[in-house]
């Protein structure tokens, strides 16, 4: 069984740049712990806490349409709804462990990942 560790997404909006391309496709890879710790000895992060989520979503962002380095700047200009976005997008990925169990078949031995539903809730896919 192999791990995925990155996933695509489409903006709502799209990021558009200096030159006037809009960038909507991307790719955000899992976190990792130095994902959320790093941020933490960042000077805007320790000034403003809300600039932690920028700068985290720099480092997770492997791809934004054709931009390979996505930075902190980049980030800071897209609009509300796409932070809303990704926001949501990298909760739902990087919670997607704790959400399925290995599972087997009890008649046909058959293995598969069984997603868990949350009480109340509904069941998040990326």
């Amino acid at each position: 069984m192999t791990m995925q560790t990155e996933f695509e997404f489409e903006l709502p909006r799209g990021y558009l740049d200096g030159y006037g391309a809009l960038h909507k496709q991307g790719t955000m890879r899992l976190s990792t712990a130095i994902d959320e710790i790093a941020p933490l000895r960042d000077p805007r992060v320790q000034a403003n806490e809300a600039y932690f989520l920028v700068a985290v979503l720099a480092r997770v962002i492997t791809r934004l349409g054709t931009i390979i380095e996505v930075t902190p700047q980049i980030v800071e200009r897209l609009f509300a709804a796409d932070i809303a976005y990704l926001q949501d997008f990298y909760q739902r990925i990087n919670d997607v462990g704790l959400s399925s169990v290995p599972a087997r078949c009890p008649n046909c031995g058959y293995e598969f990942e069984q997603e868990i539903i949350p009480l109340g809730g509904s069941e998040a896919t990326p």
